[in-house]
């Protein structure tokens, strides 16, 4: 029944809705009234709100929430009420390190294809960093995903890595990881910082889009040349599909179904001397 006095906390069912995939929820509930305890995990910060406004921030313990205007009115009412009319809302935001992960795809100078994987922990520190998290990023429902965070900040990873890879030939894309780590690092920290998320032990991978052409360029990592890793990659596909000509593909042989092959007539052998077509002529 509402006004009566609450217990709120993250704890439901004995499991806790903050889990690793959950930067922020936000609760609400009419029982929600002045005078209800407010509890606070280890690994959480909370910030309550009551008619859009925030009222106040907590860290880790237990809180009665009483209401800021009219205190006199607020416990008179909460003695024959149970509680203030004003109703309360509370966003527990997660201060644990969460695992962010982005995926996408960029081009290299000449066009090729290529998918890049960042992965990188954030975390929220402070309760002021709570409260610009609840104000600048958006609710989707009652909760803050990490996987909402991480397509909110797709397009700023997508900018840093791709203003050196479009200039940077294929084979040249792990001498420049070190520029491409630093752009994501800077670009993602001053995207960040509005929202008081923190990074930590961020990484980063690009390969070619296309799995032929990263089979290829393995086998240039033993130490074949373009042309002769090719050849050694349709070779490996013939063998796949049973094809017995797969050697021949590798050599750069002929090959034939069959009989023997037709004898090879090398034509600067041949004469054409007068002498060795003219025909004996008989004396009569």
């Amino acid at each position: 029944m509402p006004g009566f006095k609450q217990v709120i906390t993250s704890i439901v069912n004995d499991r806790d809705v903050m889990d690793m995939q959950t930067l922020a929820c936000h609760f609400t509930d009419n029982n929600m009234v002045s005078g209800s305890v407010l509890t606070v995990e280890s690994n959480h910060f909370a910030v309550l709100k009551a008619r859009g406004a925030i009222l106040a921030k907590y860290s880790t313990g237990q809180y009665e929430i009483k209401t800021p205007d009219h205190p006199i009115l607020g416990n008179v009412s909460g003695m024959f009420f149970s509680g203030n009319v004003m109703q309360y809302e509370v966003i527990y935001i997660n201060r644990a390190k969460l695992i962010l992960e982005i995926e996408g795809t960029a081009l290299s100078k000449e066009m090729a294809g290529l998918k890049y994987h960042v992965s990188a922990y954030i975390h929220v520190d402070t309760e002021d960093d709570a409260v610009k998290l609840i104000q600048h990023m958006p609710f989707s429902g009652n909760r803050i995903l990490v996987s909402e965070v991480a397509t909110y900040s797709k397009p700023v990873v997508e900018q840093a890595i791709n203003q050196i890879v479009q200039l940077t030939p294929l084979e040249q894309i792990n001498e420049k990881m070190p520029q491409i780590m630093e752009a994501v690092t800077r670009h993602l920290s001053e995207h960040f910082d509005i929202f008081g998320i923190h990074l930590n032990d961020i990484k980063a991978t690009i390969q070619p889009a296309d799995e032929r052409m990263m089979e290829i360029i393995s086998f240039q990592a033993i130490g074949l040349d373009a042309k002769t890793a090719v050849k050694t990659w349709l070779a490996a596909e013939a063998i796949k599909r049973g094809l017995i000509s797969a050697p021949n593909i590798l050599s750069g042989d002929g090959f034939s179904i069959g009989g023997n092959t037709m004898a090879n007539m090398n034509i600067d052998s041949l004469t054409t001397k007068e002498e060795s077509i003219k025909a004996p002529v008989s004396e009569e």
